[in-house]
């Protein structure tokens, strides 16, 4: 895939949560949320001040990450479903 995102965007790879409760019981696929957890595919190169200079960006390629519930536009590349989503958007990054 070679998608590059502009600006301040960011892709993002949701990461699926667990199927089951702790309980044991299957969660079917109707009754599940969408995880708010993802893994940051690529970066575009940053904003711009009003002065011109480029503003770095907080995440990088590989970093997991949390946003909020209804960030982002869903999108299909290649046949995977990723999200296209403003660095302000992302909560915070996971250690």
């Amino acid at each position: 895939m070679s998608f590059t995102p502009l600006h301040d965007r960011v892709l993002v790879r949701r990461i699926e949560g667990d199927e089951t409760t702790k309980g044991g019981l299957i969660i079917p696929d109707t009754a599940k949320e969408k995880p708010q957890e993802g893994e940051v595919v690529s970066v575009g190169a940053g904003g711009r001040r009003e002065d011109g200079e480029r503003i770095p960006m907080d995440v990088r390629a590989g970093d997991r990450i949390l946003f909020g519930k209804w960030s982002g536009t869903e999108i299909k590349l290649d046949g995977e479903d990723l999200m296209i989503m403003r660095e302000s958007d992302i909560l915070g990054v996971m250690a």
